[in-house]
């Protein structure tokens, strides 16, 4: 059974003469740094690379670098080193690595841990399996080519002869490290790991409530914090009874932080700090605070849709793509589709709310962080409270859950912040209506879109005119509206590179509320909204919905990116997984009675290609039932962990649906209105769909994450099948809008 274990102080490798020589050239150890870390450790211990250790007592112990919310890197990724370095599974110990630039990017974010590191991570275990052979080869006196590595062992063909790994750590770690070219890779038909479903490391320790999450951290002599902002975002403390707060029992402090202008950085507010966290929210309900609350007082969802309606009448203030002329083809075709389709800000509302453990100690500062980017947060501490940098050290937790929330820094600076008033490490601890209310949210938005078939059923002409949320920032002196994390939308969005006659418009709309990456940023909205409208379209032209599709795609096999940040649109994989999909799921060759019907929907997204269709059941009072969902997903050559990769699209299904189904914040006065699970709901057990069906699609493509690609597909597929089901579209998110009932 794999020991994971949490990284020390002194953790692995914690080498400054490797500085920053990029990801490859950084691991390997040079001479002076391998007798450094020799040094460090007793015995003699191999250690070829920052991920890899082997004692002489047989430990193997493996790096993971990325940060684990709940995607299973923490598996897949020493997986990979497992799988070339030939070890038992079964031997190896995993160690979450702290933020140290040795290791190169360790950020969690955007599906990119694995295609980012897969390459160099099957380099890295295939130089330690060289060295250990080549150190087998020279104990026996052999040729190395007649050595193989298997098991934790290395064999001698000829003879039979075999030596473990552990017998072999000390003269492996004498050895130089072998050029790059020498080394070989195993061909992937010879993987005995990869592809394999292999259980999270992590499994039995979560199940069993071991600590490993933020939250849990304890350190001797830990006093408690909870952090009070303004209601309106942006808001500041004019004044506050803290001398009432310093007096209630358990109480050892209370201030104010005056903190800054940054919506997604450190906020002005009170903190309380006490001896436990219970005395710390209690004393928190005496809190009282008179806010200057600032021009975002006056904002509201109300308000920020009669301004997008208003400003749908007009031109856009920005063109993302213009080719042809969409009003003459829209005046020429033979059906038109006119649609308005709206979503609201939705929260992240991770399980585990925000935390961070800090000790500022001697002019350092300790951090103890669930985080998806720990580099960006030790950053905004530098930046924010002056700390050099190198008097930072940020341990990383597994998280209770991400979903691009914890991207953000903010409850890291607050703990910082927090900590430096305090002569005791701290744990800061952000309430349930904390997390909702104060979140980076998932932008808003409301999409104004025309569409035209000809004759023949052939989708001619597209316009979008996309409104959305946009904050007001000072860039090269001069202020500008920068729209959300996943609120700025593309020319190149499917459909607009397939079409003579397309425009796509956009204008932000300013306003005062914090956002930042939501799961699939961008695709997890546009693909509900560009999926359903084409299914309009289809409808309209009297067009079978997957053959629309395909027409729609075309038949070359690569569209290429415009701008400079556009990306290529591989077609025939999209193409592949469509059919596939429709094959697995049987599409058009089921009669569904009425408010029973099948949807269909495919999305480019984070690298992967997917294809999805939803079978639902609506009754006549329009209670909604999924009861089969299909995907097919292309994410390249390979799939690391079978057990993870099956679990990652399961768990975009049921988290596109309940999406679908429930959140929605409503903003009135400048403030969150919802502030718990009761007034927030998320997706019951009950509601999930029966059956989910997942299917990969091998290609000869480079590696790609799964944790983003396959949640955009599945709203647009659910709600085309509402359609199919009832004749009602979806057009306003959450789906409890909506009136499903029929007759």
């Amino acid at each position: 059974m794999n020991k994971t274990v949490g990284s020390t102080r002194r953790a692995f490798l914690r080498n400054t003469a490797l500085g920053s020589g990029g990801l490859v050239l950084g691991l390997y150890l040079n001479d002076a740094a391998q007798a450094a870390v020799a040094a460090q450790s007793p015995g003699s211990t191999f250690k070829p690379n920052a991920f890899i250790s082997i004692s002489d007592q047989g430990v193997i112990t493996l790096i993971s670098k990325q940060p684990e919310i709940g995607q299973g890197i923490k598996t897949s990724l020493p997986m990979v080193l497992a799988e070339e370095l030939s070890v038992n599974w079964q031997d190896v110990r995993i160690v979450q690595g702290d933020l140290d630039p040795i290791y190169g990017s360790q950020s969690a974010g955007g599906s990119t841990s694995t295609p980012t590191n897969y390459q160099d991570f099957l380099r890295l275990g295939a130089t330690a399996r060289t060295l250990l052979t080549q150190a087998a080869a020279e104990t026996w006196g052999v040729p190395a080519d007649e050595c193989a590595a298997e098991n934790s062992f290395v064999v001698h063909a000829k003879t039979q002869r075999k030596l473990s790994y552990a017998s072999l750590a000390a003269k492996a770690a004498t050895l130089p490290v072998p050029a790059a070219a020498t080394i070989k890779l195993k061909s992937p038909k010879d993987y005995k790991l990869l592809g394999q479903r292999i259980g999270g490391v992590d499994n039995e320790d979560v199940v069993t409530g071991k600590p490993l999450f933020g939250i849990d951290i304890k350190l001797p002599g830990m006093l408690y914090a909870v952090y009070e902002k303004c209601p309106v975002f942006g808001g500041k403390v004019v004044s506050a009874n803290l001398a009432a707060i310093k007096a209630l029992p358990g109480v050892t402090d209370a201030f104010v932080i005056d903190g800054t202008a940054n919506l997604n950085g450190l906020m002005p507010g009170v903190a309380i700090v006490a001896e436990s966290t219970w005395a710390a929210f209690s004393a928190r309900k005496q809190l009282k605070v008179q806010w200057d609350e600032g021009a975002a007082a006056t904002q509201s969802w109300d308000g920020f849709t009669r301004q997008a309606e208003s400003l749908a009448k007009q031109a856009g203030t920005q063109v993302q793509r213009k080719d042809g002329d969409v009003n003459a083809a829209l005046a020429s075709a033979a059906k038109t589709v006119e649609a308005a389709y709206s979503y609201p800000f939705i929260s992240h509302a991770s399980m585990e709310p925000q935390n961070c453990t800090a000790w500022w100690k001697d002019g350092r500062l300790e951090l103890w962080a669930p985080t998806q980017n720990p580099a960006s947060g030790q950053n905004l501490v530098v930046n924010t409270l002056g700390i050099p940098k190198e008097k930072i050290t940020l341990h990383i937790t597994r998280s209770g859950g991400g979903f691009g929330r914890r991207l953000s820094s903010d409850f890291i600076v607050e703990a910082a912040a927090i900590a430096q008033r305090v002569a005791a490490p701290v744990k800061l601890t952000w309430t349930r209506e904390d997390d909702l209310r104060h979140d980076h949210f998932r932008a808003g938005g409301f999409h104004f879109l025309r569409g035209g078939v000809d004759a023949q059923g052939r989708l001619t002409a597209w316009h979008n005119h996309f409104v959305t949320f946009a904050n007001r920032v000072v860039r090269d002196g001069k202020s500008v509206l920068q729209p959300g994390s996943g609120a700025n939308l593309s020319g190149d969005e499917f459909p607009g590179r397939w079409l003579a006659n397309c425009l796509i418009e956009q204008t932000p709309l300013e306003c005062n509320i914090p956002m930042g990456p939501w799961r699939a940023p961008g695709s997890n909205v546009f693909a509900w909204v560009f999926h359903s409208f084409i299914d309009e379209l289809a409808h309209a032209a009297g067009r079978d919905p997957l053959e629309f599709r395909l027409e729609l795609l075309g038949e070359r096999d690569l569209v290429p990116g415009t701008g400079e940040r556009g990306t290529p649109y591989n077609v025939g994989r999209m193409r592949a997984v469509l059919k596939e999909v429709a094959a697995k799921a049987g599409w058009g060759s089921k009669k569904f009675p009425r408010g029973q019907g099948a949807g269909i929907a495919f999305h480019f997204s984070h690298r992967g290609y997917i294809a999805e269709v939803a079978e639902v059941t609506v009754s006549k009072s329009g209670q909604l039932k999924v009861d089969r969902v299909v995907v097919v997903s292309d994410i390249g050559s390979q799939i690391v962990n079978l057990s993870g990769a099956e679990n990652q699209v399961e768990g975009s299904v049921i988290d596109g649906l309940g999406t679908l189904m429930h959140p929605e914040l409503d903003i009135q006065r400048g403030r969150i209105v919802q502030g718990n699970f009761g007034e927030y709901p998320l997706l019951r057990i009950a509601d999930t769909p029966p059956r989910i069906e997942v299917h990969f699609l091998r290609s000869d493509q480079p590696v790609t994450g799964l944790g983003e690609p396959a949640f955009p597909p599945l709203a647009p597929a659910v709600c085309n099948a509402i359609f199919a089901a009832t004749g009602k579209r979806v057009r306003q998110l959450p789906l409890s809008r909506t009136d499903l009932s029929w007759r």
